[in-house]
């Protein structure tokens, strides 16, 4: 039994405890050499280990654009929050401007000994200094009650800002907090794979890598090419494009071959796939959303067959991944950890669905 009782870990939810069991199950294989018992399980294979590395990572991508959301989110939050505080501050100062002008004015009436204008008015014997008085007076009354407003006025608008701010602050903290979540469940998920990928022996690593590379050859072969998924299966020159737009996106994709996927990048040195997209685009010109799942909302729909240089292609049930179509059933993307950005057939995954930007 203590074989298989997986070591403490972040809650990462019941899919975590499923990746758990996997890896107990691994463990308990890999104990054989200590323990020399019949008893263990066989060890996995390298075509059952590539089967699990890939649920894992394909797992980890839906958390990552779970992340990059709440990232998203997070950001405006705070863009949000700044500039209530910003505007609060110079509505405060305002206010101090404000009550200092209402002060000046008490200060007027204090040293004037604090009667009432009228009644000055009413003890003086000249006519004509009465009169000139009488309209000082009720200038001074005006500044006086609109001295008044005006601190009344940026008094309501600081508490309102404040109040803004203080909501908008409780969101923030809601978003942080489901960013540290995802930001577990994505490391919970890669950490998981790099476990299984470890316990490989030599000749088990070079079966499993033998098993991706086969992978993408039968991907390949379905799309009717056998272009290596490197730079150099890339054409030359220019690729044909139906836009400016589209061109300059994929010439900015093209420039990024080879440059590795790390979870929430988006560039210039390293990118996730729905960031590579999005640098992609805006290098375009326009500008899209963070996430696959919006992503393709972008723009407009397109079935399969209207494919068309720098479509974006979505892929899997849950549209988890995105890549650059080039045409020919190509397209550029960012895979996963380990895998740098690359030329790849869109039939290397599920097809979900298209979408037409710019």
């Amino acid at each position: 039994m203590a074989a298989h009782r997986k070591p403490k870990q972040s809650p990462l939810g019941g899919q975590a405890a499923r990746t758990a069991a996997t890896l107990a199950l691994a463990s308990a294989a890999t104990a054989t050499v200590f323990e020399g018992s019949g008893h263990a399980a066989p060890r996995p294979t390298p075509a059952q280990v590539k089967a699990e590395v890939d649920r894992l990572y394909e797992e980890a991508e839906v958390a990552t654009e779970k992340y990059n959301g709440a990232k998203e989110q997070a950001d405006r939050a705070w863009a949000a929050f700044d500039r209530l505080r910003d505007e609060a501050a110079r509505r405060t100062d305002r206010l101090n401007r404000s009550r200092e002008s209402l002060g000046t004015i008490a200060a007027a009436q204090y040293r004037s000994g604090g009667l009432d204008p009228a009644i000055q008015l009413a003890l003086t014997s000249d006519p004509d200094q009465y009169l000139e008085r009488a309209a000082l007076a009720e200038k001074a009354g005006d500044r006086q009650a609109a001295a008044v407003a005006s601190v009344r006025r940026e008094l309501t608008a600081v508490r309102q800002l404040r109040g803004e701010a203080e909501g908008r602050l409780r969101e923030l903290r809601t978003h942080e907090a489901e960013l540290r979540r995802q930001k577990a469940t994505v490391q919970g998920k890669l950490n998981a794979a790099r476990t299984l990928l470890a316990r490989l022996t030599d000749e088990e690593r070079a079966r499993y890598e033998a098993a991706v590379a086969a992978g993408a050859h039968d991907a390949a072969g379905a799309a009717g090419t056998t272009d290596r998924a490197d730079r150099g299966s890339l054409p030359r020159g220019p690729i044909a494009a139906p836009t400016t737009r589209a061109a300059e996106a994929i010439a900015y994709a093209r420039a990024q071959l080879g440059k590795p996927y790390v979870w929430g990048a988006t560039g210039p040195s390293a990118f996730d796939c729905s960031g590579l997209t999005q640098a992609s685009w805006r290098a375009a010109g326009v500008s899209l959303p963070r996430t696959t799942y919006t992503q393709i909302n972008a723009g407009r729909r397109v079935s399969r067959s209207e494919l068309a240089p720098g479509d974006l292609v979505f892929f899997y049930s849950g549209i988890s991944h995105v890549g650059l179509y080039i045409g020919g059933g190509q397209m550029i993307h960012a895979p996963r950890p380990g895998a740098p950005v690359r030329i790849a057939p869109i039939d290397e995954m599920p097809f979900a669905g298209a979408t037409r930007v710019g």
